[in-house]
């Protein structure tokens, strides 16, 4: 016998969002449906909480939302499990051995790359701008972020490798080609959505064979490396798809829905010859 699945783990960008930033009525449905049959949803984001929780709230039920890349688990109403900050020091070091890479400094909006300008058009309520940067370190951060063209923030890594910090950090990229949009968090050592992920399974007490995930990016790897059940998303990159995952349809083709009707079907979990194969 199978085990059955009792927690379900999904992405927002590029997995349940389709290229119009929406979330299918078929996706909706099916996510709505694993938990009326007792599977537990959580939502794992690079994006910050409250960016994520407008998305959450439209799946209808209550769920935690894992959510800076793995820093922060927190309720929809709130309530903290778990928070893993950068250590404030690591920070400023961060900052001297980045030097090009200094803050959000423009003079007009237009020298943004179209996806960029519409994130900070987004946040602009939620961004301080401070100059220099290491004054606004009062208290350890949840994490620092590189943002920009993917061959920029290729520098960027090179720039982190070379930094002496690779032993106290986590560096997590998320790019997105077609926007030529790329995205480097650093996070505290051991943080990421894999981790965040197992430790929410340990304290819900689900083993690992019991967790289903469902990615498209470089920033999902760790925690479809920790669920027994790992999907990935039709539009995922060639790298993921290297990897030998279960592989769905892509996010405008009802890939979550697809990926869930797959897995959560009764006969399927109860006939292990039946269970996809990889």
């Amino acid at each position: 016998m199978t085990l059955p699945i009792r927690l379900l783990a999904v992405d927002i960008d590029g997995t349940l969002l389709n290229s119009q930033f929406h979330i299918s009525d078929l996706d909706l449905q099916a996510l709505r449906q694993a938990y009326q049959h007792g599977v537990e949803v959580a939502l794992v984001t690079g994006r910050r909480h409250a960016f994520a929780l407008p998305i959450a709230e439209q799946l209808g039920f209550d769920l935690w939302l894992i959510s800076s890349n793995g820093a922060v688990t927190r309720s929809l109403a709130g309530e903290s499990f778990h928070r893993d900050l950068l250590p404030v020091e690591t920070c400023r070091e961060l900052c001297s051995s980045t030097p090009d890479f200094r803050g959000l400094v423009l003079e007009r909006m237009d020298m943004l790359t179209s996806s960029i300008q519409r994130w900070l058009e987004k946040n602009l309520q939620f961004i301080d701008f401070v100059v220099p940067i290491e004054d606004s370190l009062v208290a350890d951060p949840v994490q620092a972020m590189f943002c920009g063209p993917i061959a920029r923030m290729q520098e960027a890594l090179d720039a982190l490798v070379a930094s002496g910090l690779l032993d106290r950090i986590t560096v997590v990229r998320t790019e997105y080609p077609v926007r030529d949009l790329s995205i480097v968090d650093v996070l505290n050592r051991n943080c990421s959505k894999g981790h965040a992920l197992e430790r929410w399974a340990n304290y819900r007490g689900i083993s690992r064979e019991q967790v289903m995930a469902i990615g498209d990016n470089y920033n999902d790897v760790e925690m479809l490396e920790f669920a027994g059940v790992p999907f990935i998303m039709g539009n995922a990159c060639a790298e993921l798809k290297a990897r030998g995952w279960f592989e769905t349809a892509s996010n405008d083709d009802g890939g979550v829905a697809k990926a869930v009707e797959r897995a959560l079907d009764l006969e399927m979990l109860t006939r292990p010859s039946e269970v996809p194969t990889r």
